[in-house]
């Protein structure tokens, strides 16, 4: 099995599903490749393909998930006991018919956006390699669900669930992010309601907000309704909005970011993902971490981390880290990792 195979079954065990064109931006020099190797690989049993029947005829892309066999090979990986076959099939039968599908894959889809930067068949010069850049970190809900949802000193529970966390790296410039992807389904005030975990959290410790709206009408309506509901008054956090509308040939990481201020709910500026305020630790890279696109992971067991998690002593001040006169300037944590 090649290297390429395993980064692959790595992130579907991870991220759970990715249709044939995000596998293709991540992996291949084209989707033609893509699909060749993808239909070995499902004979191999390491892969599950399945489609969607649309409305008024057709069919969906092929989406790709791990199969049983690629799971027993993760779980080997990793010293874990492998799934049940019924089990495991029947985790298939929920993801194939999840009502959160379109979601996860929109979610995905953004990600792949900046991890397609970094795909190691477009870089194939290794006499000089260039140091790791792009996306170095790509978290998925059930990562930061683990991680960032309590408060491990207190326990209680803090109800921070973002869609993704990651970390961009260009031009000098490290922005860390929570993103919040929208698909129009949940009303302006379930958004804005969100905002209230993230300011019982220590989020500016660790990154940005970052709002992927599905429309340019649904971000202005969405800016409107985060100045009534904070009431001109300042987050806490920094947050900047998109629409997926946008469009731009660098996707998002080009000139389709406004930042929210609350003196104004118009949008005057686009600025680049890079140039968005920097936030949360500088990790030196580090390999080994098992998941593709994380060489700038934290641990978060590590106790500089634990003890920035605690929101309620960040809140307090009891901790040793504290940000620099220059609120753009990020707080540096060392990690042993």
């Amino acid at each position: 099995m090649l290297d390429r195979d395993r980064r692959l079954l790595s992130i579907l065990a991870e991220h759970k599903v990715l249709t044939t064109d995000l596998i293709a931006a991540l992996e291949f020099t084209s989707t033609r490749r893509a699909q060749d190797r993808l239909r070995k690989l499902r004979e191999m049993g390491m892969v599950f393909a399945f489609r969607e029947s649309l409305y008024g005829g057709g069919t969906s892309q092929t989406r790709h998930a791990l199969g049983y066999l690629g799971a027993r090979l993760i779980a080997a990986t990793h010293a874990e006991k492998p799934p049940a076959p019924g089990a495991h099939a029947l985790m298939l039968e929920r993801l194939a018919c999840s009502p959160t599908l379109a979601h996860r894959l929109g979610v995905n889809d953004f990600f792949c956006a900046l991890a397609a930067q970094r795909n190691p068949a477009l870089h194939r010069d290794t006499t000089h390699p260039d140091p790791v850049a792009g996306l170095t970190q790509w978290w998925s809900e059930r990562q930061c669900a683990n991680c960032f949802r309590l408060d491990l000193y207190s326990g209680e529970t803090i109800g921070l669930r973002p869609d993704g966390y990651g970390c961009w790296e260009q031009h000098d410039r490290t922005v860390r992010f929570f993103l919040e992807y929208d698909t129009g389904t949940e009303s302006l005030t379930t958004l804005t309601g969100k905002l209230a975990a993230y300011q019982r959290f220590p989020t500016d410790e660790f990154g940005i907000l970052l709002f992927s709206l599905h429309s340019s009408r649904r971000e202005t309506t969405l800016r409107v309704a985060l100045h009534r509901a904070l009431s001109g008054n300042m987050p806490g956090v920094v947050i900047a909005t998109t629409a997926r509308d946008h469009s731009h040939p660098d996707g998002p990481t080009g000139p389709v970011w406004a930042l929210w201020t609350p003196q104004s709910d118009t949008t005057t500026r686009r600025l680049h993902l890079a140039d968005l305020p920097e936030r949360g630790p500088r990790i030196a890279h580090h390999t080994g971490t098992g998941q593709p696109y994380n060489e700038a992971a934290f641990n978060p067991d590590a106790p500089d981390i634990r003890a920035v998690l605690d929101s309620n002593r960040a809140r307090a001040g009891i901790t040793n880290l504290a940000a620099g006169s220059d609120p753009s300037e990020p707080i540096i944590l060392e990690n042993d990792s």
